[in-house]
């Protein structure tokens, strides 16, 4: 991590997941907030690559799978664009960040991950657990499906690369509102879940813990981090808001101690809407969180 690693820095302004209008922009707040400038300061050399292109919502014919997953194919070709790109970044022995947009970008950021280094464990940080299937999904948006879309645990609605994401490889922290189905299922897997009552109960230090002892010997660990895991107080710009959140302190302690595992080598940060923020509060706070992970310390 850090200084050890070039940065790739891609921005995927992509609204096609779910239906509030908005989270496309969250690539141009991340970096209006001045991720680069912050994660230069912390010592390491950083690449911008610009945006990965995705159509309006305008320009898509929405043929979703049994009614139930809207774009779905406009996001599978946005998707395999973002996965030849970050795949090549992460083959090249770059350390990639990949900016949303809404959290159906995983789709392509976690098959290249595993693409790259197969035993990758994925970290879910969200206030969801995005495990519905186009069956269970009361909403038919893409974001809600995407770890059982990685997993193979729901219906085929795109697959990207080769490689499916083991369920014992994926870890959620943050969790606390789940959809009725989607809770049976999750609880049927083998993904390791920390909700909120975990949290509330044992504290952050030690849920951080035992999801890293869940991770056993994985080679690398990918962070998908929804900016609604955080509570709405400290993070209001996002188009799911759901009270009872981490707080600033659980976010930033998270990142250190994956800063400290040391085997971070991809992030997505997703799911800002600058329409719905306070003066791109939530845009900093997620560069403040993105450099924590990079090595930002208190001493």
């Amino acid at each position: 991590m850090g200084a050890n690693h070039p940065v790739r820095i891609f921005g995927v302004p992509m609204d096609l997941g779910q239906k509030r209008r908005g989270v496309d922009m969250g690539p141009s707040a991340i970096r209006y907030a001045g991720l680069q400038n912050r994660l230069e300061r912390l010592g390491c050399t950083v690449y911008e690559s610009g945006n990965i292109t995705v159509p309006q919502v305008e320009q898509v014919d929405d043929n979703p799978i049994d009614g139930l997953a809207h774009n779905i194919y406009a996001i599978g070709e946005v998707c395999r664009d973002i996965y030849a790109n970050t795949q090549a970044a992460m083959e090249s022995g770059e350390t990639v960040i990949v900016l949303g947009g809404d959290h159906s970008i995983s789709l392509g950021t976690v098959p290249a991950a595993l693409a790259t280094r197969p035993h990758t464990g994925v970290l879910w940080v969200d206030a969801h657990g995005d495990f519905n299937t186009p069956f269970t999904t009361p909403s038919g948006n893409v974001h809600g499906m995407v770890v059982s879309a990685l997993t193979g645990s729901g219906s085929e609605i795109v697959m990207i690369g080769e490689r499916r994401l083991p369920t014992a490889q994926v870890a959620m922290i943050g969790i606390r509102d789940l959809d009725a189905e989607e809770r049976v299922n999750l609880t049927k897997s083998d993904v390791t879940v920390r909700t909120m009552r975990d949290i509330d109960e044992i504290g952050m230090a030690a849920a951080v813990r035992q999801v890293l002892d869940a991770f056993g010997d994985v080679e690398a660990l990918h962070i998908s981090l929804d900016m609604d895991s955080l509570d709405p107080q400290f993070a209001p710009g996002v188009g799911t808001p759901v009270p009872g959140g981490l707080s600033y302190r659980e976010a930033h302690l998270l990142m250190e101690m994956l800063a400290d595992d040391g085997r971070v080598r991809s992030l997505d940060v997703v799911e800002i809407n600058p329409i719905l923020d306070d003066s791109n509060r939530t845009a900093k706070v997620a560069v403040e969180l993105v450099a924590s992970l990079f090595g930002q310390r208190i001493l």
